[in-house]
């Protein structure tokens, strides 16, 4: 048990970068198991406890600093949670190097989110009859990532809040920790009775991030995230091409 003691500093690392940006940490978690050979089902669902963890510690943080969307918040949490629950159930069915590869591409995904996150603000808007459907779709779908990789879907709410209803940055990072509430702790419980999550493991990485979580929302106040974005994009490129490495020495094209 003592040599898993390195699973509190992950998941705290994770949150606080979870915390800052509304991801999840879930990037930094999956990689880091995945490259350590565990399985993708236990690394997802592993994940997801880290992810409601500091969920939970963010949206206190951020509630104290009244920086969160409640009505929006709740509707897309509630949304997500199908997704979530179909999200579980095939990802028990996943290869390692298929996954790997679906992984990479999430990753690339969030890097490109992180690094062009200040460029994408907009003013805010009227949401129209077609933003609420593809609201919906969206979060239904962001729920399956969410239980799938074990992320907790902020790549795509944040950009959804932003970019479609013109919501404030320092806002958006906020709710998407709500909508995270509803999307980590469905997912949690059906990988559970799935049998997906080694317990022990995924208390150690939801101490750590519950910890990151209020360290990352106390940061996100004043701190400059410009280096920060370019050092954590980095990062998340060199493990997509690990990823890809990885799959692809696996044969999993068969050559």
């Amino acid at each position: 048990m003592i040599d898993q003691l390195w699973l509190i500093p992950l998941g705290f690392a994770a949150g606080i970068l979870g915390s800052m940006i509304g991801l999840g940490g879930g990037v930094i978690v999956v990689p880091v198991l995945t490259f350590l050979g565990f399985p993708p089902t236990a690394a997802a669902s592993n994940s997801l406890f880290a992810a409601l963890s500091n969920a939970i510690a963010s949206t206190i943080s951020y509630s104290k600093q009244k920086r969160i969307e409640y009505p929006l918040g709740l509707k897309l949490g509630l949304l997500s949670i199908p997704g979530t629950v179909l999200g579980a159930l095939i990802s028990s069915d996943v290869a390692p190097d298929v996954f790997k590869i679906l992984f990479g591409f999430v990753l690339i995904a969030s890097a490109a989110y992180i690094f062009l996150r200040k460029k994408i603000e907009t003013r805010e808007k009227t949401i129209s009859k077609q933003m609420t459907v593809f609201a919906i779709g969206a979060s239904f779908f962001a729920g399956i990532i969410s239980s799938f990789f074990g992320i907790g879907g902020g790549i795509i709410f944040v950009p959804l809040m932003v970019v479609g209803m013109g919501m404030a940055m320092k806002k958006a990072a906020p709710t998407s920790q709500m909508i995270l509430l509803f999307a980590s702790f469905s997912g949690v419980v059906v990988h559970s009775l799935l049998g997906h999550p080694d317990f022990f493991q995924a208390g150690l990485l939801a101490i750590g991030s519950f910890i990151g979580g209020l360290v990352g929302a106390r940061l996100s106040i004043d701190i400059k995230e410009r280096y920060l974005q370019i050092l954590v994009s980095v990062v998340i490129l060199i493990a997509s091409a690990k990823l890809f490495y990885d799959s692809l020495s696996g044969n999993v094209f068969g050559f």
